[in-house]
């Protein structure tokens, strides 16, 4: 969460970017990339804090958007 409380965006998500035993310990082998967009950082930050929202780069959102509209 430091990241995201730091106003970065949740760029990517990589499964089975660490299989070591380690990785897969600690996070089932998945890894995720920020991105800290300057001029959004002040409201990313506000958004993860005072409301729990994670940010999603725009491919994230539109395949989130996508799971939610085969879900109902």
């Amino acid at each position: 969460a430091f990241h995201l409380a730091n106003g970065a965006v949740l760029e990517r998500i990589n499964p089975c970017a660490d299989l070591s035993d380690r990785g897969i310990a600690q996070s089932h082998g998945v890894m995720v990339n920020y991105r800290y967009d300057p001029d959004r950082v002040e409201a990313n930050h506000e958004a993860f804090v005072q409301d729990g929202r994670v940010v999603l780069s725009k491919s994230l959102q539109r395949e989130f958007d996508r799971y939610l509209a085969e879900k109902s």
